[in-house]
């Protein structure tokens, strides 16, 4: 049976397009809407129709508009920066006005920073330490501390069941060999990749761009790979010289998780 990742934002930290930004793609984004990006989030189906969203940013009110959803009961959470936390807030909100009480899966260091900056969250939702792993329906899940740069560590999440294995990594850069092992030929790989190729200088940056994430692919072999965490230095009109079975991730693109539906050969 399918379980449907649905992508909800695939943009940076700060979203496109930049509200200060007259580029040719913050311009598209105001128009045709091609390039708009929340900030990246996605949501896991099963085919009971339970739910399993990954992060939960600044941009979850629209990203739950647009679903046409008005309640959540769970999410993983793969690091305490803003643009994946900022939005438990509002979750907590509606959790005291539907009585539902939220669960919260995230290595126990993520809800150190959590609470420091929202100490009155888990009246409204649970926190549940998942650095031994989880589950969601048949899916086991495990986190995988990886690097994120000059932003210290983030998580990465490899999901499994008989058959099937991929991972979500929006936010790392330099990953180790001890860290690249469990992200070796996962069926379906989603990375994160700020720019095609990214001009700053190596220590100040926090996430790999497309040129360096194709060599990291070659060493990985996944059958499919998505990027995500895109900034406004990614057009999705642009023809990039990617191998075939690498994508771009879009707003609210549906990627059916099994071995049938994509497989590349060759």
């Amino acid at each position: 049976m399918t379980t449907t990742l649905t992508f909800l934002g695939t943009g940076d930290s700060m979203g496109v397009p930049r509200v200060y930004c007259d580029c040719p793609i913050c311009t598209e984004a105001r128009s045709t809407g091609l390039n708009r990006r929340y900030r990246s989030s996605a949501l896991l189906t099963d085919p009971y129709g339970d739910r399993l969203m990954i992060d939960c940013g600044p941009d979850w009110l629209d990203q739950m508009r647009l679903l046409g959803l008005r309640s959540l009961n769970a999410a993983l959470i793969t690091h305490a920066h803003h643009d994946h936390i900022a939005g438990l807030p509002e979750w907590a909100d509606a959790c005291r006005w539907t009585k539902m009480k939220g669960r919260v899966y995230a290595p126990s260091d993520v809800f150190v920073t959590i609470r420091s900056q929202y100490p009155w969250l888990e009246r409204f939702l649970h926190f549940i330490p998942n650095e031994d792993g989880c589950e969601f329906g048949d899916w086991r899940i495990r986190p995988v501390q990886v690097c994120h740069g000059r932003n210290g560590l983030s998580y990465a999440y490899v999901f499994e069941r008989p058959g099937y294995r991929w991972a979500y990594c929006s936010d790392a850069i330099s990953l180790t060999e001890q860290q690249k092992e469990p992200l070796m030929r996962l069926d379906l790989l989603v990375l994160g990749t700020n720019f095609y190729k990214e001009d700053a200088e190596p220590g100040s940056r926090s996430v790999y761009d497309m040129v360096e994430a194709v060599q990291l692919i070659q060493e990985l072999v996944p059958v499919r790979v998505y990027f995500t965490h895109l900034s406004h230095g990614v057009d999705r009109n642009a023809a990039y010289d990617l191998p075939p079975q690498v994508k771009l991730a879009y707003h609210g693109l549906d990627v059916a998780l099994t071995r049938s539906a994509g497989r590349v050969s060759g």
